[in-house]
């Protein structure tokens, strides 16, 4: 065969639904030198990655870690791990992602129940309460921000539920951290995973996730084990935990990765960062607007990191504009999935990515292809209305 050359990717701004584009820091980080999974610095690195990740997720559970996949097998750890077959299982299903919570379940050998909206739409919280008191689940499923929607879920009043009806509160949180606000103690929610390539700025390949001693006490009493063995917490948490024991070879340059990404988050603030994605997020919602885009999500639950839009009137295919845009600009958008599909875009603003250049030029790249499209696009109408949006926010 004859040898490929040396890797030389294109240059890409990373705007889609994920992966984002990783910290300048976070790759820096990825070229130190490897140490062995079990040498006492890297259980070092091990452990500051915990603490960090509960400050990030606000809680003081001692089961936090990133598991050594990514986010869907956090998904999957998560459900494993605390439900068994015959089961009972309520599910909030109104996008790809909580749809794929019910197969996962569903999988698992458990009875799901789905509430199911629109996609696009919220679950209010007397709905969930109706069924979930009706059902009396082991376990109730929500995804906080569904990225397929851009739908930014409220959790109110579930954790209280939950307690009452002895369910356990289970959240995706893959869109949602390190760009809005979650509060796993607070809440009162009992097992969550995330990913490392989105608000995190890391590249794939982990799954932060947390457990609550609900959740523990739940795991140290199944009836049966755990259905996957690489997945079994009560396996992981023997590396994980005081035992330092061997159960897989640890991703030593991912861990170094999230070391990195979780002091960048600590280092500006949870609540800085969150302003940050706000304020990002009304200016280029102010351009987008002005290009003619509306939002799937209702004004009041629309994540400021994910903008799922409709297309504009007079575009009837979505994907020659993403294509241009990549080929031309290097920027890359994301599509609609399952019911959406050819009918929005996905822009994601995440992470060092939430950026008013970023802003800008991804507004200005659209302005030029929507006009070559044929829209009779105002020429500067999405930057300039952007701009509005940064001086009005002051």
């Amino acid at each position: 065969m004859t040898i490929p050359p040396a890797l030389q990717p294109p240059s890409r701004l990373l705007l889609g639904p994920g992966p984002s584009d990783a910290h300048q820091r976070v790759l820096r980080a990825m070229a130190t030198p490897l140490l062995g999974h079990l040498d006492p610095a890297f259980l070092t690195i091990m452990a500051e990655v915990q603490e960090m990740l509960r400050a990030v997720f606000r809680t003081g559970n001692m089961l936090t870690l990133p598991i050594s996949a990514t986010g869907m097998a956090g998904m999957e750890t998560c459900l494993v791990n605390l439900v068994e077959p015959g089961d009972k299982v309520v599910i909030c299903n109104g996008g790809f992602f909580s749809n794929r919570m019910v197969d996962v379940a569903q999988r698992c050998g458990t009875h799901v129940t789905e509430i199911k909206r629109p996609w696009g739409g919220v679950f209010p919280l007397d709905e969930i309460a109706e069924v979930v008191r009706r059902v009396r689940p082991k376990m109730l499923g929500v995804v906080h921000a569904e990225t397929s929607t851009g739908v930014l879920q409220p959790l109110d009043g579930l954790g209280e539920l939950c307690r009452e009806t002895g369910t356990l509160l289970v959240i995706d949180t893959v869109t949602s951290l390190a760009c809005v606000p979650v509060e796993l103690d607070a809440w009162g929610v009992d097992a969550a995973y995330s990913c490392s390539q989105k608000g995190l700025a890391c590249p794939p390949g982990l799954s932060p996730m947390s457990f609550s001693q609900r959740a523990l006490d739940t795991l140290h009493n199944r009836k049966a084990k755990v259905q996957s063995w690489y997945l079994d917490l009560s396996l992981i948490t023997q590396y994980w935990g005081q035992d330092r024991s061997y159960h897989h070879t640890g991703p030593i340059t991912s861990v170094y990765a999230i070391h990195e990404g979780l002091r960048i988050v600590l280092e500006e603030g949870l609540e800085n960062r969150f302003a940050r994605h706000r304020r990002n997020y009304k200016a280029l919602r102010a351009g987008l607007e002005a290009l003619g885009m509306r939002y799937v999500a209702p004004d009041a639950h629309q994540l400021p990191q994910l903008h799922a839009v409709y297309l504009p009137a007079g575009i009837t295919e979505e994907l020659p504009v993403r294509k241009r845009l990549l080929e031309t600009f290097g920027i890359e958008i994301g599509g609609g999935l399952g019911e959406l599909k050819g009918k929005i875009w996905r822009i994601g603003l995440m992470g060092c990515n939430s950026r008013a250049d970023v802003v800008y030029s991804l507004l200005g790249a659209l302005e030029r292809v929507l006009s070559e499209a044929g829209l009779g696009i105002a020429p500067g109408a999405g930057t300039i209305a952007a701009q509005k949006a940064y001086s009005a926010a002051g």
